[in-house]
C-alpha cells in the first residue's frame, strides 16, 4: 500500500525519493541511501534488512540488477517484496514480487522508477511516470513531489475491499555530494500526508540558505529568529 518515485537527477547527480503510504513513518523504514553509490526503497511486505545488504552489494560494484539477485538469494520471502534501486550511473533495477498484493507494479525511465503496491490500478504508476517525464527541467525536489502528488490524484492506494486508503505518512529525501544541501523531510502520521509534505517542503525551502550559512560561516551567522525576521518576515 505504498507508491514511490526513485530518481537520479541528470544535472546534479543527486539521488532522490518521494514516497507515500497508509503505514506509519515510511520515511524511516523504506528508503536507503549510500552517498555517491546509490539509492533504493524496499516496500510491499517490507524487509528493511534488505537495505544494508543492497548497499553492500552496490559498493562492491554490482549493478542494480545484480544487486536484486543478491537480495533474492538472501531473502526467502523475496516474492513478497517490492524493491527499486538506482546506482551512481543512473542504472535502474526493479523487482515487484509475484506475491505482492494487487495492484502492484512499476514503470521505468531514464534514471528513474515509479512503483507501488496495493494501488487502485496501474493508472497510478502510469500517471506518475508521465508527470516525472513532463516535469523535466523543474527543480529536482519539486519534480519528485509533483510525481508523488500525481499518484495520489490518480487514485492512490486501495483497501482490501477496494476503497481508497488515505496516505498517513510520506517522505521526501535527496542526497548529493554536498551534505549541507541534503533534504530529508518526513510526515510520520497525518490524515493527508502528501498534502502535509508539500506544506512542510514549502516552509522548509527558505531555510536552506540559513542552514548552509550556519554550517559554512558560523562566525557571521545571526541568531535564527533575527535571520527569519530579516529574510522571511
Amino acid at each position: 500500500m505504498t507508491y514511490t518515485v526513485l530518481a537520479r537527477c541528470e544535472e546534479s547527480g543527486n539521488f532522490g525519493i518521494a514516497i507515500a503510504t497508509y503505514s506509519i513513518a515510511v520515511g524511516g523504514y523504506c528508503p536507503f541511501f549510500a552517498r555517491d553509490i546509490g539509492i533504493l526503497s524496499t516496500q510491499a511486505f517490507a524487509n528493511p534488512a534488505l537495505g544494508p545488504l543492497a548497499v553492500t552489494s552496490l559498493k562492491m560494484g554490482r549493478s542494480p540488477t545484480q544487486t536484486l539477485l543478491d537480495l533474492s538469494s538472501a531473502d526467502p520471502g523475496f516474492d513478497y517484496r517490492q524493491v527499486g534501486i538506482i546506482d551512481k550511473n543512473g542504472k535502474v533495477g526493479i523487482h515487484t514480487g509475484d506475491l505482492c498484493r494487487n495492484w502492484a507494479g512499476h514503470e521505468l525511465g531514464k534514471g528513474f522508477a515509479v512503483f507501488g503496491n496495493v494501488l487502485t490500478s496501474s493508472r497510478i504508476v502510469e500517471c506518475m511516470a508521465k508527470t516525472f517525464n513532463d516535469a523535466k527541467g523543474t527543480e529536482f525536489a519539486d519534480r519528485l513531489l509533483l510525481t508523488l502528488e500525481s499518484g495520489r490524484d490518480a487514485g492512490g492506494q486501495a483497501s482490501s475491499d477496494g476503497a481508497h486508503l488515505p496516505e498517513r505518512s510520506a517522505a521526501l529525501s535527496i542526497r548529493g555530494v554536498d551534505i549541507v544541501q541534503d533534504i530529508d523531510l518526513r510526515v510520520d502520521m497525518h490524515d493527508d500526508a502528501v498534502k502535509e509534505l508539500r506544506q512542510v517542503y514549502k516552509n522548509y525551502v527558505p531555510y536552506l540558505e540559513y542552514y548552509a550559512l550556519r554550517a559554512r560561516d558560523p562566525r557571521n551567522t545571526p541568531a535564527q529568529d533575527v535571520w527569519v525576521k530579516e529574510k522571511i518576515g
